[in-house]
């Protein structure tokens, strides 16, 4: 009975494998049914072979086993034709596809019927179980072209891209050949031993694991998570939207009055209390920036954009900065620049010093007394200098198991320290800003001695260049007469138009004001002359955009119009722009930027 012991454990294969294939429902393609036609035949052969070799032992009908005998090879030649084909299919060959399907399925039919009508004599000797004739002949030159047809069409796709060799889907074709092989080698030892239904069997089992064949409702479900996370992203960036709005339009009021305030002639006492108020204003304004830049980098919507700019400038800057935020603080404010770094750099200045800014301020929060080292050395090499920037401080520092999270969202390990502003979301962007630009940060810290952030970062050198031209900025304190200029402000909230108004009546220019986009549309109908327009977006029944789109289809209408609007999550201004707006301010508005404003449409 050795000769039913891999007929038996292939059809246990292959009934295991049907189990799995057809209890789910499959994606249709050319690779699936080929497969399920390949598995249906393996599976009626492997019944026919113990059948047979079970029929003759106990009854030694030899006729009976002459006909399942032809009918097993039929179904070996078939199973050898729809291998070809499969072969042929993964091996990515599309032209004449249809025609060598068509060739192959001819060819196995002219087979098989030669196999069922040429003789075909049992011979049992013992337990070697065998036969006689031309059919196993036929049998073996189908095997033989089947082989050849095979290892022609792997070789000219391999020829044809040398990375199909290392293709999972060649990996049943591989372990045919090398089973094959064992089986002759098998038999030659073992004669009564019957090995092909295994060797069929298992690499059908092989080739379960590399078809294409996804589960229909997994995707199904992917694609409603994928939906579901689509919604929730929509509705988290609009909720950013709405946040930023309703934060800003306040902001907008607090830090337009308090800017009013401070060029007013006031007791020196008021004007360090509208400082004051701008100053928690700047802070809180951080914060929003915070949530909407780690909004932005998630969204990939952050990019780095490069220029030429001068370090030494950026540098002093930032130490200004720092000297300001450390305010009545105990704190010895060390600081060392690199005096060989190149006058002129190319590369993201902005964010580098954001960067640095985050390390300084994280720094100034958590450290009550001692000291604040800020380092900068360089390594220039091929052109490219690179920076190597280092915060250290004696400050609470970072217990070793808090390190690895310490770049997270809205991680914070001071939660007893209710006096420290922030949303544990500095450091997650700066790590993301560090990835963006290709650098490298660094962490060393002993908890309750202090920490050192060094930051590293390549930037181009700008060859032959000692300075930048000076940038000419309208500066916030020059009052610019332009009492022939009119203006229209067009904003849904009173607050913000007297903000506005406020702040644009250092240029002495004539403002008039509505609260909606009809009674805008109804200034420009009734022949109002204007030189600008502030015009909000975020308006009931009309939004700004929707006014801008009716005032342009208006032949005589071509007064520059502004954006004026406390939306200013990611990519707000370039969406503006393709609107059809002239330019873009948010809230709250800062003079430097209304000054550019003014100056770019109505002090030509």
């Amino acid at each position: 009975m050795t000769a039913l012991f891999f007929p038996i454990a292939a059809l246990l294969i292959d009934i295991l494998i049907m189990i799995m294939f057809f209890s789910k429902e499959n994606i249709v393609n050319k690779e699936t049914k080929i497969y399920s036609y390949l598995l249906i035949v393996n599976f009626i052969e492997c019944i026919f072979n113990v059948f047979g070799i079970t029929y003759v032992n106990l009854h030694g009908d030899l006729e009976i086993f002459s006909l399942l005998q032809k009918i097993d090879m039929v179904m070996m030649i078939m199973w050898a034709c729809l291998m070809f084909f499969y072969v042929y299919n993964v091996s990515g060959f599309k032209k004449k596809a249809d025609l060598v399907k068509k060739i192959s399925f001819i060819t196995a039919s002219i087979l098989s019927f030669f196999a069922l009508i040429l003789p075909c004599n049992p011979i049992i000797k013992g337990e070697l179980i065998n036969s006689s004739g031309l059919s196993p002949d036929c049998a073996y030159i189908a095997i033989a072209i089947f082989a050849l047809c095979i290892i022609m069409c792997v070789i000219t796709s391999v020829i044809r891209n040398k990375k199909n060799i290392k293709n999972k889907k060649y990996f049943p074709l591989y372990a045919l050949i090398l089973l094959a092989i064992l089986g002759l080698f098998l038999r030659s030892i073992v004669p009564s031993v019957i090995f092909e239904p295994f060797v069929m069997g298992y690499v059908i089992l092989m080739m379960y694991h590399t078809i294409e064949n996804p589960d229909v409702k997994m995707l199904e479900e992917v694609k409603i998570a994928k939906e579901q996370a689509e919604k929730a992203n929509h509705a988290k960036t609009d909720f950013l939207s709405s946040m930023s709005h309703e934060i800003r339009t306040p902001l907008n009021a607090i830090v337009g009055f308090s800017q009013a305030l401070m060029e007013e002639d006031i007791p020196e006492s008021a004007k360090e209390e509208a400082k004051d108020i701008m100053s928690a204003s700047e802070t809180l304004l951080e914060l929003v920036n915070s949530i909407l830049d780690i909004s932005k980098i998630e969204a990939n919507k952050i990019e780095i954009i490069e220029k030429e700019y001068n370090f030494k400038e950026m540098f002093d800057d930032l130490v200004s900065l720092t000297k300001a935020r450390m305010g009545e603080k105990p704190l010895d404010f060390n600081v060392y620049y690199d005096n060989t770094i190149p006058p002129v750099l190319y590369g993201d200045n902005v964010r580098v010093k954001q960067i640095i800014l985050n390390l300084l301020t994280n720094s100034v929060k958590y450290t009550k007394q001692g000291y604040i080292d800020f380092k900068v050395s360089s390594f220039k090499q091929n052109g490219v200098c690179r920076l190597i920037i280092s915060v250290e401080d004696s400050g609470i520092g970072i217990k070793k198991e808090n390190i690895d999270r310490l770049f997270k969202k809205f991680e914070r390990f001071d939660e007893k320290n209710t006096t420290v502003e922030g949303t544990g979301l500095g450091l997650a962007i700066t790590q993301r800003l560090v990835e963006l630009m290709r650098g490298k940060i660094v962490v060393q810290s002993i908890h309750g001695k202090g920490s050192k952030f060094t930051f590293i970062v390549d930037q181009k050198i700008v060859e032959g260049k000692t300075s930048l031209e000076p940038v000419v900025e309208q500066k916030s304190n020059v009052k610019v007469d332009l009492t022939t200029k009119r203006i229209l402000l067009v904003d849904d909230n009173n607050l913000n138009i007297k903000v506005a108004s406020r702040l644009l009546s250092t240029y002495k220019m004539q403002i008039d004001t509505c609260l909606s986009g009809f009674e805008c549309i109804d200034k420009i109908n009734a022949g109002e002359k204007y030189d600008l327009i502030l015009l909000d977006d975020m308006m009931p029944k009309m939004s700004g955009v929707e006014t801008l789109q009716k005032l342009k289809e208006m032949e005589s209408f071509n007064i520059p119009t502004v954006a004026l609007t406390a939306n200013a999550i990611a990519g707000m201004k370039e969406k503006y722009l393709a609107d059809g707006f002239d330019d873009y301010l948010s809230k709250p508005i800062e003079k430097p930027e209304l000054n550019r404003v003014i100056e770019k449409f109505l002090n030509k």
